[in-house]
């Protein structure tokens, strides 16, 4: 267990850590990449690239077994609806990044649901 000093310390060196990265700010935030985005946009995309598709490897698996069994279709379910509330939030603050990949995101977490309840109905 940390003792109540060594988290104080802990604390206090992360502020000072914090406080010290004001100056690694990007100063342009114009994207050299794609002259049009802002690079929070770049980086979004490429973030969102990778959380979109860690559910894909599970729906592939599925596909190739052609059977429901391993697959727990609530995860998929969840993930869709508060992906949902995403892409509704991308359109608020207006991101492409937010709102493109959270739609890939909703269909593949909807064909997910649809393929385990057609292997699920095929296996009755």
């Amino acid at each position: 267990m940390v003792s109540r000093k060594k988290l104080q310390l802990l604390c206090f060196f992360s502020m000072v850590i914090l406080a010290g990265c004001g100056e690694l700010a990007i100063q342009d935030p114009e994207s050299l990449l794609f002259p049009g985005f802002q690079r929070s946009e770049v980086v979004g995309f490429v973030a969102g690239l990778g959380t979109t598709f860690a559910a894909l490897p599970d729906l592939i698996a599925m596909l190739k077994r052609r059977s429901s069994k391993g697959m727990n279709p609530r995860m998929a379910a969840i993930m869709g609806a508060f992906q949902i509330v995403w892409v509704y939030y991308g359109l608020l603050i207006a991101s492409r990044p937010v709102i493109l990949w959270n739609i890939i995101a909703v269909a593949t977490n909807f064909f997910s649901v649809r393929a385990y309840l057609y292997y699920a109905r095929r296996e009755r």
